[in-house]
């Protein structure tokens, strides 16, 4: 058996890890938008960069509630943020979640229109 090979028990094991691994991460990004105001922060911010001004009319929560989400949303990675002058101006860290975020509001049409399911 060469240096790079393993066993095929134990790659079978690290591919159950790394699956498991990616389950948790992806369920822990579904909680995180599980919550109507992180939602709606998570679609305005997918149309493109805003700050906490635009963002707390744009979802319609009080501020120190919306900057209290965009801290959640930024300790797990999901949005970005930096300084232009005074402001801080926040941005989905990548398009995933634009799409993921746009796919959910496309079940909420869906579910909401009674409109047929399709691929």
């Amino acid at each position: 058996m060469s240096s790079g090979t393993r066993p095929s028990g134990a790659q079978d094991a690290q591919d159950a890890q790394v699956r498991g691994d990616r389950l948790e991460v992806a369920a822990s990004v579904l909680a995180l938008l599980a919550d109507r105001t992180r939602l709606a922060l998570m679609e305005r911010l997918g149309r493109g960069e805003a700050d906490v001004t635009t963002l707390t009319e744009a979802c319609g929560a009080a501020r120190p509630s919306v900057s209290q989400h965009l801290a959640k949303l930024r300790l797990a990675g999901l949005v970005t943020a930096r300084k232009d002058g005074r402001r801080v101006v926040y941005a989905l860290r990548h398009g995933h979640l634009r799409r993921l975020v746009d796919e959910a509001m496309n079940v909420a049409d869906h579910e909401i229109g009674s409109l047929p399911p399709h691929d």
